[in-house]
């Protein structure tokens, strides 16, 4: 057992609590990682507020981090101790049906354990106080010390900076994949990127990589537009500068709408406008961002009868084990940018700082090094 630092959410709206907790030895098919650095998502804050209904407390949050094999289980073949990873919210089972078929990236080998916050015999490697802690998406890497299944750990290059490819753990990988895989945006096409956070920015870099003529970034927070221009969008506005409704600006600037549509906040109205704003005949719209539990999205079928395509992406579509390296020898070959979403590095122990800084958008990726 090892003893170490954590930052554990005692309950739901309150704010992480620093703790001193106990990592069990990893069990068989377990890998037990030493976290090095990890990221603040909006993720994590959505279950931490309590409206998450999937969310356990007491928990260690946390899904955007990498780190290095301290200990592996009986029967762990992929990656043995001192290995450089990336633990991953999606799995790769390799054997399932959802793993077998090209067309999807949803491993469902261990999600109803996971979904339940315990590791796939149904228990926690977690303790605190003398009181059981909840897993998180799989990975919970804000703990200094944490557990995997082996089958949600992608061994990367030794060499890549850890504090910054944590966030191919989550954010980048989403947002990038989301244009290249799930959209898959062609050369010369018109592009709208609704949300300019840090998923909205990797959407934009993922257009510009795919050729697109023309990225439109929208937002509210003007504030945001020069880091998305730098990352590729040739414009941006504000849905509050118009009278008329957005996907109207759109389609009156687009000449018919786009060919492309990205929704990367979690609003069912705003996923509604990426829908409206596509071109009549052959718009795609995707939807990114995670919207609360229970809500609904609406719009008249006859956006689709005449030819829009609306589609959902999660992870941007990457089987995970066999990307995520690939994504971290793109980014080491400067084919991705990574470093530019990094805005805050900060200690592991000013955590909540970081969520501060997220929920203000002052930042777009606060990383936490141990």
């Amino acid at each position: 057992v090892i003893k170490c630092k954590a930052a554990v959410a005692w309950e739901a709206g309150k704010p992480l609590s620093i703790e001193e907790v106990e990592v069990a030895p990893p069990k068989a098919h377990e890998v037990r990682i030493k976290i090095v650095a990890t990221a603040v998502c909006h993720t994590d804050a959505y279950t931490l507020s309590g409206a998450d209904p999937e969310g356990c407390f007491p928990v260690i949050l946390g899904h955007e981090g990498a780190g290095i094999v301290e200990s592996v289980g009986e029967g762990v073949t992929k990656v043995k101790k001192g290995d450089t990873v990336i633990p991953l919210y999606i799995p790769q089972c390799g054997e399932c049906k959802f793993c077998k078929n090209p067309k999807t990236n949803l491993c469902q080998k261990i999600r109803i354990t996971q979904g339940k916050g315990v590791m796939p015999d149904g228990t926690s490697r977690f303790t605190c106080k003398g009181k059981q802690l909840y897993h998180f998406m799989g990975t919970s890497t804000f703990s200094e010390y944490t557990v995997v299944a082996d089958i949600s750990v992608a061994k990367i290059d030794a060499a890549a900076p850890l504090d910054k490819v944590c966030l191919l753990g989550c954010g980048i990988s989403t947002g990038y994949g989301a244009a290249v895989n799930t959209a898959k945006v062609e050369p010369g096409s018109t592009c709208a990127v609704f949300g300019l956070g840090g998923v909205g920015l990797a959407v934009i870099m993922g257009c510009k990589i795919a050729g697109a003529s023309r990225i439109i970034g929208i937002d509210i927070n003007k504030d945001k537009y020069a880091k998305a221009k730098e990352f590729g969008a040739t414009e941006c506005i504000s849905p509050q500068d118009s009278k008329k409704s957005i996907q109207e600006v759109l389609v009156e600037m687009t000449d018919g709408g786009v060919d492309y549509s990205f929704e990367c906040i979690g609003n069912v109205g705003v996923m509604r406008a990426a829908l409206e704003a596509c071109h009549k005949g052959w718009g795609v719209s995707v939807i990114v961002g995670v919207a609360a539990a229970g809500q609904e999205i609406s719009t008249r079928p006859f956006q689709l009868v005449t030819g829009r395509t609306w589609k959902g992406t999660a992870f941007g579509g990457w089987k995970s084990v066999d990307s995520v390296p690939k994504l971290v020898t793109e980014y080491m070959s400067k084919k991705i940018k990574v470093d530019e979403f990094v805005t805050h590095t900060l200690p592991f122990d000013k955590i909540n700082e970081a969520f501060e800084l997220m929920h203000s958008g002052k930042s777009i990726r606060a990383v936490l090094k141990f």
